[in-house]
């Protein structure tokens, strides 16, 4: 197995990966992403995001997509794992674990204090995965997501729904 930070040539690679996780997470259709975003936003003057890919034999078989979040309360900053994703053919050879490593000891590296991440509730297989690596569910925090330029673009002109 090998870790690599991803570079602008493995946009096709990565949008591959991320369709292959859509349709694991049942929403085939919900990518609209393209290589060029995905070149826009990682890789130009200021990176949006970083990625990390797992190869096993040489072939790509997984991600992890990530940035950097900072905490009011903690006065740190955080590492925000946005998707990791291993082919159902690579799991059961530690790729997630390891994955999941490397990004713990970016996160330790970078001074960061929190590494978070969020599970959809029926991936009972990922959710056991994160406790027995010792990630906590939070419970208490309830996600919420304005999605879409039009409706950001209501609660910009105070709108709302």
């Amino acid at each position: 197995m090998h870790l690599r930070d991803a570079t602008p040539a493995d946009c096709g690679t990565l949008l591959n990966l991320i369709k292959a996780l859509a349709e694991y997470e049942r929403e085939p259709d919900a990518v609209i992403a393209t290589e060029a975003d995905l070149l826009r936003d990682g890789f130009g003057p200021t990176p949006r995001f970083h990625a990390r890919l797992a190869e096993l034999d040489g072939k790509p078989v997984g991600f992890a997509l990530w940035f950097f979040v900072w905490s009011t309360w903690q006065g740190r900053c955080g590492l925000y794992l946005e998707d990791l994703f291993v082919l159902p053919e690579a799991r059961g050879h530690g790729v997630g674990a390891a994955l999941l490593r490397d990004l713990a000891a970016r996160a330790l590296q970078e001074g960061c204090t929190r590494f978070q991440w969020q599970v959809l509730d029926w991936n009972t297989p990922a959710i056991g995965f994160y406790e027995k690596l010792g990630a906590k569910a939070l419970k208490q925090w309830i996600p919420m997501r304005v999605e879409g330029v039009e409706a950001i673009r209501r609660v910009a002109e105070g709108k709302g729904a």
